[in-house]
């Protein structure tokens, strides 16, 4: 391994380009245990993340790309990255919000609104600065109107590897006029190491007594349901793949897990326990913790292992799960879920921690 590569075998020169008038780089974290983060301006995504297995040796635990290059061309764009300003799905590309329509949003996932559109903040250049050599701090401000949204809307968000090997994540944002937010990282994981072609075997608890039924595009129904008795339930531990293809209907129409999870809370906004994961083979686990009232577990279902990704590995469909902390999908439209809606002189707050330890 060269001197200035990275832990995970990234260099960090392949991540130098001028994008939309800033230069993208590759920043990286390190922590005292030997722990590694590796994140870039593009998107905001992390690109490697590794930690100890059960014998001490660092595992690269997400999915990702070798250079900038094939950041730019993936055919998996949200790898690792910040989605926003609305993360997940807005029916119809469209809401109403204080008696305007705005109707004007990209329709880019069947008839639907992901992610933020053509160009969210996942394929967009943030400023960034690393404070210490455990932290750094991005901010993107988007536009008024910017995809279609509404209001000049200035977003921080900040990365801190602990001392513990915790991933913490917290996100600010402001606005100038009535919008809708959701924030979230969507970074891939497979436990058992990036490039392990399956995470059936990751035994996966979620502290969610209901999830949210959605129609055959991934919009909610709207009322939540119980996932006692059904293949959602992940109250108690068990095998990612054991139930994943029973003839169910969210299953059927997700091709696999992609639903969103009600958290049990005591409160709202509450830092809470959200998810607990393990690969068998590693032993590493990872816990989840966070003040959002969902998460959106996908499964990866529509990965193709056409491309070629770190350290030449490939991804087909199932080689890793998404834990995406959020709010609920298409919330603009629901004024019974929990509010997505953020108003001038107010402040979105919000934290994840991806804790890793092992067994």
């Amino acid at each position: 391994m060269k001197d200035n590569y990275t832990k995970s075998g990234l260099n960090p020169a392949d991540f130098i380009k001028d994008i939309d008038g800033k230069q993208a780089a590759l920043y990286i974290l390190t922590n005292d245990k030997g722990a590694e983060v590796t994140i870039t301006n593009y998107g905001a995504k992390i690109v490697s993340l590794m930690v100890p297995d059960k014998s001490g040796k660092l595992i690269d635990v997400v999915t990702g790309h070798n250079n900038i290059e094939e950041y730019l061309t993936s055919e998996e764009p949200y790898f690792g990255a910040v989605c926003g300003r609305y993360g997940n799905r807005i029916a119809g590309g469209k809401f109403e919000l204080d008696g305007v329509v705005y109707d004007k949003l990209a329709i880019n996932n069947g008839p639907n609104n992901l992610h933020g559109g053509i160009k969210g903040f996942n394929s967009v250049m943030w400023d960034m600065q690393q404070t210490d050599k455990q932290t750094v701090e991005l901010k993107y401000s988007a536009a008024d109107g910017e995809e279609g949204f509404p209001g000049k809307l200035d977003t921080t968000v900040t990365y801190h590897l602990t001392n513990d090997n915790e991933v913490v994540i917290m996100y600010h944002a402001v606005t100038d006029k009535p919008t809708v937010l959701n924030l979230t990282n969507h970074s891939y994981f497979n436990l058992s190491g990036q490039g392990d072609p399956s995470v059936y075997d990751h035994q996966l608890t979620i502290n969610a007594d209901y999830y949210l039924p959605t129609d055959n595009t991934s919009i909610p129904y709207g009322p939540k349901a119980k996932v006692e008795g059904t293949p959602m339930d992940f109250r108690t531990p068990h095998a990612v793949g054991e139930c994943i293809d029973e003839d169910f209907e969210a299953l059927n129409f997700g091709k696999g897990y992609d639903h969103n999870y009600i958290l049990n809370k005591e409160q709202a906004n509450e830092l809470g326990f959200c998810a607990h994961c393990e690969s068998p083979k590693t032993g590493i686990v990872m816990d989840v913790y966070t003040t959002e009232p969902g998460v959106q577990l996908y499964t990866g279902n529509w990965m193709t292992g056409n491309f070629v990704g770190k350290g030449g590995q490939r991804y087909p469909e199932r080689a890793a799960l998404c834990l995406e902390t959020q709010h609920y999908p298409d919330s603009p439209n629901k004024p019974e879920y929990p509010t997505t809606v953020l108003r001038p002189g107010e402040a979105f707050e919000s934290k994840t921690i991806y804790k890793f330890s092992n067994k």
